[in-house]
């Protein structure tokens, strides 16, 4: 392995259940070019949205030492499970590691709608973690919060079924019970659902407010660079490295679908809790 001596030069890690935290990637990309970036996809126990919480902080953990072996010098975790689930603990147990995690955007939803009504799309995890019941909480008081897991959904989007009948089916039952509701806003709880908001907006129209969190994910990663002085300071595009714990060749075609790259994945294995490259 590389070492790299400028602390500003280490890698950002990315990881997610699959490849839903590629919508993260897209964006830290485009706010953050110059950072060499990393991507673990645990395609090997994708949905973390229906394991225990055990399982979840196991998965993430296992991932994070990985990363830390790489020298990442923050890490994003690019699944609202995974936050909602670990990313307090993971904190605690790497005190000086930045993370930075998923927080649905019930807030923005909640300030912005006139109906108030305010629609989640999200995982059961999601939606059984103190992470969302705190923000729902502390910011959409007095606002209707109504809610759908999208049963089937990751699963349709990790097979590359982005505008597929199934796929829009699931859409539609979530989506026609919120619009009868007088919905607004829509906010995307799971990393992997923003790569159907063409589908979305064709089924619920104009004037409803379909909200990605990507973006400030990725300004808050900025953010934390500047804060800890780990801003890489270069004119030159960084390098990505995407890594799976499934089929290198299933993440390749996802790549090439979902974000239009050609590129090479490498596989990952894990062995009695931690990962090793096959």
């Amino acid at each position: 392995m590389m070492i790299r001596e400028n602390k500003q030069d280490r890698l950002i890690g990315v990881f997610d259940s699959g490849v839903g935290g590629l919508s993260v990637l897209r964006e830290v990309r485009r706010q953050l070019p110059g950072e060499d970036l990393i991507y673990i996809a645990d395609q090997a126990h994708v949905p973390y949205g229906s394991r225990s919480r055990e399982e979840v902080f196991s998965f993430s953990e296992g991932i994070v030492r990985f990363l830390i072996a790489k020298q990442a010098k923050l890490v994003i975790i690019a699944c609202n499970t995974a936050s909602a689930v670990a990313l307090a603990d993971l904190r605690r147990k790497y005190p000086s590691l930045p993370f930075v995690g998923m927080e649905p955007a019930v807030k923005p939803a909640a300030e912005e709608t006139s109906t108030g009504v305010v629609g989640v799309l999200a995982t059961p995890a999601t939606f059984q973690g103190d992470l969302y019941a705190s923000t729902v909480e502390r910011f959409a008081r007095g606002v209707k919060i109504l809610q759908d897991t999208c049963s089937g959904l990751v699963n349709q989007i990790e097979a590359g079924r982005i505008t597929g009948p199934e796929t829009r089916d699931i859409l539609e039952r979530a989506l026609q019970p919120m619009l009868a509701e007088g919905v607004d806003e829509i906010v995307m709880g799971c990393t992997h659902y923003p790569f159907v908001i063409p589908v979305i907006r064709e089924i619920v129209g104009d004037g409803i407010e379909v909200i990605d969190p990507a973006p400030a994910v990725a300004r808050q990663t900025r953010r934390l660079l500047k804060e800890y002085d780990l801003l890489r300071k270069t004119a030159e595009e960084g390098q990505i490295s995407f890594y799976t714990t499934g089929n290198p060749a299933d993440l390749d075609r996802n790549l090439k679908d979902l974000l239009g790259l050609e590129t090479s994945s490498l596989g990952l294995v894990w062995v009695n809790g931690s990962l090793e490259q096959c």
